[in-house]
């Protein structure tokens, strides 16, 4: 499990195919700051921009670690087929603090930012969601995108999918990957943990 509280951001620095064939995954080298990977170990959980990995090498030192990204997972996700920066968060441990939301690490869909301009001293962020997500937003609910935890401000039906607005401070800006996203990007989305019970229940009522 995860809080959405991005600990670092680090780069995925090589990928090298698996075999060959849409069939087969990726092996990813990401590179991290000296120290980070101090207490990881092989078989630890990251997620990188929002999708939990396992950690299958590490060279602590270094902040070099090795993950492997099944076919699967590609189809269901972006950015993880790619060298560039990413969104890293280590796995929450019993004791630490819930500072966004619970959040598992599984992607359940794929948006496109379709709006990133200042406002004040902030950014105003626009993502068009996916239909079958639609009924998951809201105003003031929760929200990962690319692994960050936010709140929702504004929620838009469309004929093209369901448009959701965030507030981006400068501190989220300055310290994860979102920073670098631009108009037409796509990006991982993972919906509250608590919306997808609620509807569970509501649909089985």
């Amino acid at each position: 499990m995860f809080t959405g509280i991005i600990t670092t951001v680090g780069r995925i620095a090589e990928v090298r195919d698996l075999g060959v064939g849409s069939t087969h995954g990726k092996q990813l080298t990401l590179q991290t700051s000296a120290g980070y990977l101090d207490d990881v170990g092989p078989g630890d959980s990251i997620a990188i921009n929002g999708a939990c990995m396992t950690v299958t090498a590490l060279d602590a030192p270094a902040g070099r670690f090795f993950v492997d990204v099944s076919a699967e997972s590609l189809a269901r996700t972006v950015g993880l087929d790619r060298a560039g920066p990413v969104n890293l968060e280590k796995a929450l441990r019993a004791g630490d603090r819930l500072g966004g939301h619970v959040v598992s690490g599984h992607v359940d869909g794929v948006g496109a930012v379709t709006r990133l301009e200042p406002v004040g001293e902030s950014w105003l962020l626009t993502v068009r969601a996916p239909h079958e997500l639609s009924k998951f937003l809201t105003y003031k609910g929760s929200i990962t995108v690319n692994g960050v935890s936010l709140t929702v401000n504004q929620v838009q039906d469309s004929a093209k999918g369901c448009e959701f607005s965030i507030n981006l401070i400068p501190h989220t800006m300055q310290h994860t990957a979102l920073g670098t996203l631009t108009v037409g990007a796509q990006v991982n989305l993972e919906i509250d943990q608590i919306a997808r019970y609620v509807e569970r229940i509501l649909r089985m009522s």
